[in-house]
């Protein structure tokens, strides 16, 4: 499916054509297939690579929803290299915005149960902006170093002249009982999750307050609404950016800032493609003390689906980025202090 048709289909086409996908991914993998990047892959094909392998192919081409709903815009989006920060960064490339792509390309912890972004996705993501007409800054650091976001945002500044839109999307999770954790294994989540999306913030929200405003998006869970069995820290990252988000509207308001929350479900990037993730995601659906330690992705998608509302087990990046646009266009000018959840109908399970 290519860009040119999506941004010419009507809204009942493109609700057909979502559950065309829909439906032909679930009977893909019902069959022992994938679905990479749009296109369907065999059983044979997907058991020559490895998942990680898979997982990285994410070329998501982008949609436009509008009459250039973020033309003039500069939007600056962490984690950019792969997975949900592609697929928004080309999606706000479709809509008209300049993108500044930053990424660490590097592990972010000792050991990663997951593939290591590289120079050469956040290229990737570069490419795919310039597709649309755009430019594209790509960006290496870690968004731990809040002097270097800082340096960052000046330059940022002095390139484009004005910063219009932040997207705190860096994370990392690690799976493991609470006190059996090292002391690494729970600082490094929260100071990159939590920690990160708050120098994120404030390295760049006094550029928005220097030219009257903007948006800020930060990047949750659902995860962060409710406990995770052995995935304690990733949980208190997300919850805790939850809170960060709500504190940095209350106090951004007046500067004509935006601050909201996009609260992906279960997502199909590297961080969740992979043996201990869906291990981990059998043990919740069935509340199996001791799933399985290797299984395959349709094993993990078999034992979900059937539990979702729209029986789909886990989402695709592209999935997330329009409400991103949304809440970056002047659409969502009287939004703030919100969370907007996007998990298939995971959310309709939350209390509250």
């Amino acid at each position: 499916m290519n860009s040119v048709r999506q941004r010419t289909q009507g809204p009942v086409e493109e609700i057909v054509e979502r559950q065309r996908t829909t439906m032909s991914r679930r009977d893909l993998l019902a069959s022992g297939g994938a679905i990479v990047g749009g296109v369907a892959l065999g059983s044979s094909a997907f058991g020559q690579q490895s998942t990680d392998a898979v997982a990285e192919k994410q070329t998501w081409p982008g949609r436009a929803f509008g009459s250039d709903l973020l033309r003039g815009k500069v939007a600056v989006i962490t984690g950019a290299a792969r997975g949900i920060g592609r697929s928004i960064a080309v999606d706000m490339a479709a809509n008209g915005a300049d993108v500044v792509g930053l990424d660490i390309c590097a592990k972010i912890t000792p050991e990663q149960a997951y593939a290591v972004a590289t120079k050469a996705d956040l290229e990737e993501t570069g490419r795919l902006v310039r597709q649309h007409g755009r430019q594209f800054m790509e960006v290496v650091g870690d968004v731990r170093d809040i002097a270097f976001l800082r340096a960052t945002a000046d330059q940022v500044q002095q390139k484009f002249g004005h910063i219009d839109i932040v997207v705190a999307n860096a994370a990392t999770q690690r799976f493991k009982p609470l006190i059996e954790m090292e002391d690494w294994e729970w600082n490094d989540v929260i100071n990159n999750n939590l920690n990160g999306t708050a120098n994120t913030i404030r390295a760049f929200a006094p550029m928005l307050v220097k030219n009257g405003g903007g948006r800020i998006i930060v990047l949750s869970s659902m995860q962060g609404k409710h406990g995770s069995k052995n995935m304690a820290s990733y949980s208190a990252s997300k919850w805790g950016i939850i809170g960060l988000m709500k504190s940095a509207a209350l106090e951004l308001g007046k500067d004509k800032i935006t601050v909201n929350a996009l609260i992906p479900g279960l997502v199909d990037t590297p961080l969740t493609h992979n043996e201990a993730r869906w291990s981990a995601l059998i043990g919740e659906v069935t509340a199996n003390e001791n799933p399985p330690k290797n299984p395959t992705e349709k094993e993990a998608y078999d034992t979900r689906a059937p539990h979702e509302p729209l029986k789909v087990a886990w989402l695709k990046p592209e999935d997330l980025a329009p409400a991103a646009v949304f809440l970056a266009s002047d659409l969502a000018a009287m939004v703030t202090g919100a969370t907007y959840d996007v998990t298939g109908g995971d959310n309709a399970n939350n209390q509250s």
